[in-house]
């Protein structure tokens, strides 16, 4: 990979606004500390570990790193958020078997929603301070407030014992899901007028789905989860940025109401649920679309073959689609091996060379 590559933005916001690119963009929802330090040739984990402990200098290297790693990879954008799980007391259900802090009205009265959004911005200042002064020019972020809406009522909750709350105490659950709004709410209008200037787009991950179907109910998505959505969005587009989308599993249910919501591009795709083509033949005229390579292809193909499955499907999505990405359907977590990463990292850059 180039360490002179010169990222530009334009290409990637041109995707947001569903337009084709002049050059085409890469992108990752995440890439593995791990992976990224092997490749690079350092101990990024060490030093976001640093980071972490509260060493400043630290800080500034580990960022500076991590968006060398994208330009070196040849990203126009550098994938970056602060995550509202970190700050939330007696977090953790969101990784399953055990139930979260609130399963009672009394829990949710007790629970410290006023000092939330300060804990938040303390742990993310000086981080996004150390992202804007180590983007490189050309280059913006991509992110800013992690988690969606789902993503903290199982960190509070639990997944298994939301149902449970629905049944047995429904006003408990639809304030439940206002207070996360809230403190969505609150988070986004803090960061928005420091650091929106330096992100192409914003973005937030909230899995609603697995293989089959919604992991929670079409009502409750509906009434509750995406009442909140609206919020976030609306402050985002606001603020002269688009919103990007990341859900993970079958959502085909609820597209057209997240659509309607006002999304400017989608991420996340698996082929077992529905193949990239058809996403772009559902949704590619009203959205962008980002990523297209499965998981499972990413982890069990040869670099050969990946290689020009990349080349194959990449050029047909670039086609096809109006405002296209290219890059994993998911994330490259440290089980991707790091040579197919790197096989569909080339593939995108010989689309590139054939458009000259």
């Amino acid at each position: 990979m180039t360490a002179t590559f010169q990222p530009d933005r334009r290409h990637f916001e041109a995707v947001m606004r569903n337009r084709r690119p002049a050059r085409l963009p890469l992108y990752e929802h995440l890439v593995n500390p791990g992976i990224m330090g092997r490749l690079l040739g350092i101990d990024l984990e060490a030093l976001l570990a640093g980071a972490a402990a509260g060493d400043g200098s630290d800080q500034a290297e580990a960022m500076r790193q991590h968006c060398r790693f994208f330009q070196q990879h040849t990203y126009d954008t550098v994938s970056y958020e602060v995550c509202l799980t970190e700050i939330l007391p007696d977090h953790g259900a969101l990784s399953g078997g055990r139930p979260g802090p609130i399963q009672s009205r009394a829990d949710l009265a007790r629970y410290p929603w006023d000092e939330l959004p300060t804990r938040w911005q303390q742990l993310a200042q000086p981080r996004f301070g150390a992202l804007a002064a180590a983007l490189p020019p050309g280059m913006a972020a991509v992110g800013g407030v992690g988690n969606g809406v789902f993503e903290i009522a199982e960190d509070l909750v639990g997944l298994e014992y939301l149902p449970f709350m629905q049944a047995d105490d429904p006003e408990l659950y639809v304030e439940l899901f206002v207070r996360i709004g809230d403190l969505m709410d609150a988070c986004w209008a803090w960061f928005l007028p420091l650091y929106a200037r330096h992100f192409a787009a914003c973005r937030f991950g909230d899995d609603l789905g697995f293989k089959a179907s919604l992991l929670t109910n079409p009502r409750t998505v509906r009434e509750q989860i995406l009442p909140q959505y609206r919020r976030i969005i609306a402050q985002v587009h606001a603020a002269g940025r688009p919103f990007l989308w990341h859900s993970c599993g079958n959502i085909l249910s609820i597209m057209d109401d997240v659509i309607a919501l006002g999304i400017d591009a989608k991420h996340s795709n698996e082929d077992a649920i529905a193949p990239f083509d058809q996403w772009i033949a559902a949704y590619g005229g009203r959205i962008g679309l980002l990523g297209g390579f499965d998981m499972d292809l990413l982890c069990t193909a040869t670099p050969e073959e990946l290689y020009d499955r990349v080349l194959a499907d990449g050029r047909r999505f670039r086609a096809t689609a109006q405002g296209y990405a290219l890059g994993s359907g998911n994330s490259i977590p440290d089980y991707v091996p790091e040579d197919n990463y790197l096989a569909m990292i080339r593939a995108a850059q010989a689309l590139r060379a054939e458009e000259g």
